[in-house]
């Protein structure tokens, strides 16, 4: 699979794969994570974050 997007659910330890890909998109910078890469997101909202900065941001917003 070469530059699909994926469709995940997050879970709080863990997320599951609804439609297959390689990547999902950030919610705050919209760069590309690949799925072997995604570490930070966001369960409440189902949103994926590329790094502890973006995760950062989206919480000081609120």
């Amino acid at each position: 699979m070469k530059n699909k997007l994926a469709k995940l659910k997050y879970l709080p330890n863990n997320f599951n794969i609804l439609e297959t890909g390689d990547y999902v998109i950030c919610a705050i910078s919209g760069k590309k994570i690949m799925l072997e890469n995604l570490t930070y997101w966001n369960v409440d909202k189902q949103e994926a974050y590329y790094s502890y900065i973006e995760a950062h941001k989206k919480r000081d917003k609120e």
